[in-house]
């Protein structure tokens, strides 16, 4: 007795298709992970670079913050003015000491330049330095080379700024508003130019570290959104695929119900 009911080849051949579709989906899946695996490296870096960045650029405003603009802060000579000059005469030698070698120190002297000048605006009569570190130094002279050996040099170094200082005559000099000092400076050792330059590399920096983080986390959040939005995706495509397939079954299922049965005894 023979019975044909149906041929088996059609469930092979759809069997070696969901093989070969597991086979393709479990390669796609290892070079995703690949993928994630490379970006997420990518992206530690980038935080650690931007967290770098951020704590020099911090380091950076606590050292300017007791250096540059703490002097800047402290200077009570503010208010620029045009000066004229009076004097300008050395009139006395200063004892000074230099290094000659790990704890040798040996004497010198260095000539000590005067310089007075007049206020255009009020007409008062001050003493000029050249900075505030002459000031502290020797309020009595305009300048404060370094000492060094060789007294000679540093005569001719002072005398030739007091020779430029009786050719220009009109000079721009910074004084004290409210006229508590009794000098004028030439020059700030900080102005407000120093100041800006001094603060605005590390902004610069601080500000390139929070947009690099900044830009990874708004990365890793499109990241999170977009698979948020392809496993709903691939949701609805495997419900409707199975859907799909309930259906296809049913319809074989009634189409072999309803198919002669050829029987040979």
């Amino acid at each position: 007795m023979f019975l044909w009911a149906g041929a088996k080849g059609p469930q092979r051949s759809g069997h070696e298709r969901r093989t070969i579709y597991q086979k393709i989906r479990e390669y796609d899946i290892l070079d995703k992970r690949k993928t994630v695996t490379a970006l997420k490296a990518g992206e530690d870096r980038a935080i650690l670079l931007g967290l770098s960045m951020i704590l020099f650029s911090v380091m950076m405003y606590f050292v300017l913050c007791i250096t540059t603009v703490r002097s800047y802060a402290d200077s009570v000579w503010t208010e620029e003015t045009s000066c004229t000059v009076l004097n300008s005469t050395v009139v006395a030698a200063i004892n000074c000491s230099y290094s000659c070698g790990s704890d040798c120190w040996k004497s010198s002297r260095y000539p000590c330049l005067q310089v007075f000048v007049s206020l255009n605006s009020s007409g008062r009569v001050h003493r000029l330095s050249y900075n505030e570190e002459a000031q502290d130094s020797n309020p009595e002279c305009f300048y404060v080379p370094k000492c060094r050996k060789d007294h000679t040099s540093m005569y001719s170094i002072v005398l030739n700024i007091s020779e430029r200082l009786k050719m220009q005559q009109q000079v721009l000099c910074y004084h004290d508003p409210s006229e508590q000092q009794d000098s004028v400076l030439l020059t700030r050792l900080y102005g407000r130019g120093a100041v800006f330059h001094s603060l605005f590399w590390p902004t610069c920096t601080l500000v390139g570290g929070t947009l690099i983080i900044a830009m990874v986390k708004l990365t890793q959040y499109l990241s999170i959104l977009c698979e948020q939005i392809s496993r709903i995706k691939r949701l609805g495509l495997s419900l409707f695929e199975a859907v799909s397939h309930r259906e296809k079954a049913a319809s074989v299922s009634r189409q072999r119900s309803s198919a002669p049965v050829l029987v040979t005894v």
